[in-house]
């Protein structure tokens, strides 16, 4: 299957219409290699200026549908908008405009109470505060994850999603203990930091100037908007980025290619207990 962001290899691919240029990502659907002027965005990944004219495109059947489609992406939206649903019904209406309710109430990440709830550190990623932010966030990480994921797999996907899940957790109690934080934009800052990471070691230079802007962008709102996890976003971001530094050293440097998984979810777990005991000691 074509990747976006090809495997390592000893040596670096060029462009195959331009010979002096180093290939940052592989055409999704003839498979060579292209540089950042020749890239095309496409619904998955990059297309060469060719197979954009010919408007062609591969058709898989069987398993090997579901191999391009970033249906772990699909399914993180569908059970954010669910839980979403979930709080509304049993808060009320006022639950799609603000965080109310028994689910807010219940499964937010607060501080004082992660040591008696550590599921919290889980749930809180997972609920939102009104329907604006539900939809900005989703609409990140759709436009993400169809990038990502097929990128390095629905397994590494999920532990980096997860890992700076839990790293923007960290960082939220880290620098506002007391306050009550919900929202999926620590795993999605995370993705931002995964990805750059990724696209910067493939020598995409077009998708990392995107990337840059928009971790910028988002930075300065995190800044200058009030009641935004400062901390739940730097610390996501740094997760990620530290997830995507494993996936491009390990696999280079470890014999077996699950070290990388394995190390990410050892990053997640040193997240979540990181968290836990902070909080217990703080709230002892």
């Amino acid at each position: 299957m074509a990747q976006p962001f090809p495997p390592p290899q000893a040596q670096v691919q060029n462009c195959y219409r331009h010979p002096g240029q180093p290939a940052g990502v592989i055409c999704q659907r003839c498979d060579r290699p292209i540089c950042p002027h020749c890239m095309h965005t496409a619904s998955v990944g990059f297309h060469c200026p060719e197979c954009v004219k010919k408007g062609g495109q591969k058709v898989y059947r069987g398993p090997g549908a579901l191999a391009t489609r970033p249906l772990l992406t699909q399914i993180l939206i569908g059970v954010n908008v669910a839980a979403f649903v979930l709080g509304a019904v049993m808060g009320g209406g006022g639950a799609v405009r603000q965080a109310q309710g028994d689910l807010f109430v219940n499964g937010a990440l607060y501080g004082p109470l992660v040591a008696e709830e550590p599921w919290r550190i889980v749930t809180g990623g997972f609920l939102h505060s009104g329907f604006i932010h539900l939809g900005f966030n989703m609409y990140a990480l759709y436009v993400l994850g169809r990038i990502l994921e097929p990128a390095i797999g629905r397994l590494r996907f999920g532990l980096v999603y997860g890992a700076s899940l839990l790293a923007g957790a960290f960082g939220a109690v880290l620098l506002a203990p007391d306050a009550a934080t919900v929202g999926a934009s620590g795993a999605i800052f995370g993705m931002m930091g995964a990805t750059l990471v990724l696209a910067k070691r493939r020598n995409a230079d077009a998708l990392v100037n995107g990337l840059m802007i928009t971790l910028g962008l988002n930075l300065f709102i995190t800044f200058a908007i009030p009641n935004i996890s400062i901390g739940g976003h730097i610390g996501g971001a740094i997760g990620g980025a530290i997830c995507g530094l494993i996936l491009v050293e390990a696999e280079d440097r470890l014999p077996n290619r699950n070290a990388a998984a394995a190390l990410i979810a050892a990053a997640g777990i040193t997240f979540a207990v990181a968290t836990y005991v902070f909080m217990a000691a703080r709230f002892a």
